[in-house]
């Protein structure tokens, strides 16, 4: 049992996969004198704990929330994480269209949240 709302652990859990993810995926941008195979073993090796908190932030958040509204949460989640990411680690801009494409996948959320649409 937690003391956190039901509705809030998977989200904190997705946040905490998402860093780890996005430091796999990404974070050896900085480091391209490194050989290949190093950088593949050291992603994988982060990608561990990115599953060790995705993996349960998708059970307990099933509870909660439907497969649907866990995949754009995690969607939404990993934008907000990257955009961080490329700002502060890679020191990378973003740009006005940045902001619409984001925008646009925010409004996709909406509607997988919101009550179904009348036909």
């Amino acid at each position: 049992m937690t003391l956190l709302p039901p509705a809030l652990v998977p989200i904190l859990l997705l946040i905490g996969s998402n860093i780890f993810m996005t430091f796999a995926w990404y974070g050896h941008l900085k480091y391209t004198d490194r050989p290949m195979l190093l950088v593949i073993i050291v992603s994988w090796s982060i990608a561990f704990f990115e599953y060790c908190l995705a993996v349960p932030a998708n059970r307990i958040g099933h509870a909660v929330y439907s497969t649907a509204e866990l995949k754009v949460m995690q969607e939404v989640i990993t934008l907000c994480v990257f955009a961080g990411f490329s700002v502060f680690y890679l020191g990378e801009r973003l740009t006005l269209n940045h902001l619409v494409g984001f925008s646009l996948i925010c409004a996709g959320v909406f509607f997988v949240f919101k009550a179904p649409i009348p036909s």
